[in-house]
């Protein structure tokens, strides 16, 4: 489960909620105030994350970093038939004040602040939670990733699901802020640490790919 005792990481995500706490007071509950360009490509990344679920019948969901909770309206706009246990947990208590506020009327989600949920559903899903790194050192910052997706992974029934940024190409430069990675070192650690299978989907458009994990 989580090293909610190592002081390292503590560092790291005292730093993220930081970070995220001041672009949505600065932003407010808008995709700019969880750090993302536009809804048109925060709703892409849905569709890839999503692509894990089973619309058919009723489950519940943790959204690990949920922000203000916009996984909530696209499920609302395009699964409204499909009841949905949904749990949001995000390190920013700026962030869930907004979310609850929001959500108020929704009686099917709720929202908790942390790092890891503190219940088992049957899916977890992370949407670019793991792409600032702001000025952590690489191997800090993939000790935080490794620590978060195994605690998704006992959080979850049937399976997770993440996404993370492609290595920029040669034309475009890396941000230094940002962390990159290819696809098979957490491929690897997911399958051998977590002893899961993993299908990776590439190809929507956007420089960075999406893991789905099942048990």
């Amino acid at each position: 489960m989580s090293s909610n005792t190592d002081p390292q990481l503590g560092n790291v995500r005292a730093s993220i909620k930081q970070y995220y706490t001041e672009r949505v007071l600065k932003y407010g509950p808008t995709p700019r105030g969880a750090d993302w360009t536009c809804v048109a490509t925060q709703e892409l990344r849905f569709v890839q994350l999503l692509k894990l679920l089973d619309f058919t019948v009723s489950f519940s969901l943790n959204d690990v970093g949920c922000g203000y909770g916009a996984l909530l309206s696209y499920l609302a706009k395009r699964h409204p038939n499909t009841c949905i246990d949904y749990l949001g947990i995000d390190l920013s208590p700026a962030m869930i004040r907004h979310a609850k506020r929001l959500w108020k009327h929704c009686g099917h989600a709720s929202f908790v602040i942390g790092n890891s949920s503190p219940r088992i559903a049957d899916y977890s899903v992370a949407s670019g939670i793991f792409n600032v790194k702001l000025d952590q050192p690489i191997d800090l910052w993939e000790r935080f990733i490794a620590d978060t997706l195994a605690d998704m992974h006992a959080a979850s029934r049937l399976a997770f699901a993440f996404n993370l940024l492609s290595p920029a190409s040669l034309e475009h430069m890396h941000d230094p802020e940002l962390y990159y990675s290819a696809p098979q070192p957490w491929v690897l650690y997911c399958e051998r640490e977590l002893g899961c299978s993993v299908e990776v989907v590439t190809g929507y458009g956007m420089r960075e790919f999406t893991l789905l994990v099942r048990r």
